[in-house]
């Protein structure tokens, strides 16, 4: 080995442990990043689905007559 291929293998070595902490940094943080994004995508395509199917549902309605209850108030009213 020539001197610089010795100089260059003992600067790596020095640095190694740096080195390997910067790459596992970078392989989490692009992970992290990857899951976030199918996380974000998976997200709308629900949402967007939700939404698709609540608009081709009937709208659901309830009517309700007051009428007894009116009846009531104005008898108590009458009364008095």
């Amino acid at each position: 080995m020539s001197q610089e291929k010795v100089d260059r293998y003992k600067k790596e070595k020095a640095n190694r442990k740096q080195i390997l902490k910067r790459e596992k940094a970078k392989s989490i943080t692009i992970r992290m990043t990857g899951v976030l994004v199918c996380a974000a995508l998976l997200g709308w395509i629900g949402y967007s689905g939700y939404v698709k199917w609540e608009s081709s549902q009937p709208v659901k309605t309830t009517e309700i007559t007051t009428d007894a209850l009116s009846d009531y108030l104005n008898e108590l009213v009458a009364e008095n």
